[in-house]
């Protein structure tokens, strides 16, 4: 079911499978939006009572000043669930939607049955990283959202997946046409202020969770894998045909993994 709740003051755009069953929260990446996941949600659903959103400044939900930083996120993400009467969840973070659920984490952690970063990493972006979100800011501030939405589709699946992934990617760049210019560089204000969370995972209880890509150009194998090696307890998804959206290109594998106990 779909409705607009109002959490923390911003309204959002909320859908929820419902029911009596345990509760899992997916949390999408930066110029996207709730809907990436109703593939997913259709396979979950059975299992989960599946609760997805448009964070702010993304989809249809409210834009509220000019940095979304991802505390506040997390902030405005426990108010959902507050509201929707979930006192526990599986927090699964794609992306930026991982950094949001570190902060989750780590405000709320009686929130969170389970932690599972899908091409996130909780450490800080590399300089190279930093930059490249500096020139894309540059972009969206010039009225170009239009080459972001060229050029982000095809980056973000393996090549070999590319011709097979055609509707998706058309469906990325729909998703970056309609995603508001505020709201976009007011998360990728909050993106850029991000430091440093490996903190959040230390001494944490909480089960953890790795979703990694072999072909991800946004998310190293390399650098997953030395991330992934810190934290030994953690279990560790390897999709070997998939990029930055292992979660469309390997979906059945993540549901299996997801499902998984």
């Amino acid at each position: 079911m779909e409705k607009f709740l109002l959490s923390r003051g911003v309204a959002l755009m909320v859908t929820d499978s419902g029911g009596e069953l345990p509760a899992m929260l997916l949390l999408h990446g930066y110029l996207s939006s709730g809907d990436v996941f109703d593939d997913l949600t259709a396979k979950l659903k059975k299992e989960y009572r599946v609760i997805t959103l448009d964070l702010p400044g993304a989809g249809i939900s409210e834009v509220v000043g000019e940095v979304h930083t991802m505390e506040w996120m997390a902030d405005v993400v426990a108010g959902v669930l507050e509201q929707c009467g979930v006192e526990r969840a599986t927090v699964v973070g794609h992306s930026m939607g991982g950094y949001v659920a570190l902060e989750l984490l780590r405000a709320k952690p009686e929130m969170v049955e389970r932690l599972v970063l899908m091409q996130a990493l909780p450490v800080a972006d590399s300089d190279e990283k930093q930059a490249e979100r500096e020139r894309e800011l540059k972009v969206l501030a010039e009225g170009k959202k239009d080459i972001l939405a060229h050029l982000s589709p095809e980056h973000s699946f393996a090549p070999s997946n590319r011709k097979r992934m055609a509707e998706e990617m058309e469906a990325m760049a729909e998703r970056i046409i309609l995603t508001e210019d505020e709201g976009a560089m007011a998360q990728l204000r909050g993106l850029l202020a991000r430091g440093d969370q490996s903190d959040v995972l230390k001494g944490s209880s909480v089960p953890l969770c790795f979703i990694f890509g072999r072909h991800d150009e946004r998310v190293s194998p390399e650098r997953a894998e030395a991330v992934a090696a810190d934290y030994p307890n953690a279990e560790v998804l390897w999709l070997e045909e998939s990029g930055h959206f292992g979660f469309l290109e390997e979906q059945d594998k993540v549901v299996e993994f997801l499902l998984s106990k």
